[in-house]
């Protein structure tokens, strides 16, 4: 498979001035990025996450060229991103939540027929490419009001537009859903996975919001103190630190001695012992159920999927392990 992003060694550095003692100050040299080893194929999506001051948005910098790193190599698209910026803009798109592309005094129409002259499109692929956005993302509604009147919402919308229309091969995206109203991150979720299943566009996504993650991308890359801890897909991610899926179970009468299940830890005890809940470890649910079933009346049973989230954060709370 095509290689599109390719980093070795990546190392970003910082200077930074500390207070040393009432009055003077010290210049101390700071890693932001920490020697990253990063491949990415074509069509892939790849969540790339961390707690804040990980990394995230170093790295996205400098593999489009906005910072020079301080040592190690990266190619995108072939292109050194800071040797040849000019050209690879041209073959990549980037939102990022906090900033905008667009022109804020005008309608959205025009801040795209703006883009359109600037990266060089050709009308007819321009506009077959704006029809598939307009539907996608239900743009038709505000295309032609001023983007300082739209909605936050509303102008994410127009940021993936604008950052889509010359056609990119690689879209970097810092943050896309920050602040967005349940409905606009769910539509902007639908849009990227519908760009994700058409696999001409390969995708790097940094968020907080993991619920993006989990909808959107195989292939997770978790950083911490600018190095790589995790680099695989969210299964394994969930069997690495330990994620269980936990068996809620309620009971006709309160347990004042809680069954014993071999594989199957009681995890806590809730409702004055009408609930229960077990982790699975090495028993299945159906092992549970069975044994339980023999001790105890049950009412009702669920099972809950373990959360990515508190997998990251058990992850986070880990002293740092280099997966290289």
């Amino acid at each position: 498979m095509t290689t599109v992003i390719e980093a070795t060694a990546l190392r970003k550095e910082f200077d930074v001035r500390v207070r040393v003692g009432r009055l003077r100050r010290q210049r101390r040299t700071v890693p932001a990025v920490d020697r990253i080893d990063l491949t990415v194929t074509r069509g892939e999506m790849v969540g790339y996450i961390g707690p804040n001051g990980a990394g995230k948005s170093t790295t996205l910098k400098m593999l489009t060229g906005v910072l020079t790193p301080t040592s190690g190599t990266v190619r995108v698209c072939g292109l050194d991103p800071v040797a040849r910026r000019t050209r690879l803009a041209m073959r990549i798109g980037v939102v990022f939540g906090q900033r905008s592309q667009l022109w804020w005094d005008l309608p959205l129409r025009d801040s795209f027929e703006l883009l359109r002259h600037i990266y060089r499109v050709p009308a007819a692929r321009h506009a077959a490419r704006l029809r598939r956005c307009r539907s996608l993302l239900d743009l038709d509604g505000f295309l032609d009001v001023p983007v300082r009147q739209l909605s936050l919402g509303q102008r994410m919308r127009g940021e993936l537009t604008a950052a889509l229309l010359h056609g990119p091969e690689v879209l970097f995206l810092d943050e896309p859903t920050i602040g967005l109203d349940v409905v606009s991150r769910q539509a902007v979720r639908e849009f990227l996975a519908e760009l994700g299943r058409a696999g001409d566009t390969t995708l790097l996504l940094t968020t907080h919001d993991l619920a993006d993650i989990e909808r959107l991308c195989r292939r997770l890359v978790v950083i911490d103190h600018g190095r790589v801890v995790h680099d695989g897909t969210i299964e394994a991610l969930h069997a690495r630190y330990g994620s269980r899926r936990l068996v809620v179970v309620d009971l006709d009468a309160p347990s004042v001695d809680p069954p014993v299940v071999p594989g199957a830890p009681l995890h806590r005890v809730e409702s004055d012992g009408r609930r229960l809940v077990y982790a699975l470890e090495t028993a299945t649910a159906a092992e549970l159920v069975a044994r339980l079933s023999g001790l105890t009346a049950l009412r009702d049973l669920s099972i809950v999927e373990p959360d990515i989230e508190d997998v990251v954060t058990r992850l986070y709370r880990t002293p740092t392990q280099l997966t290289r």
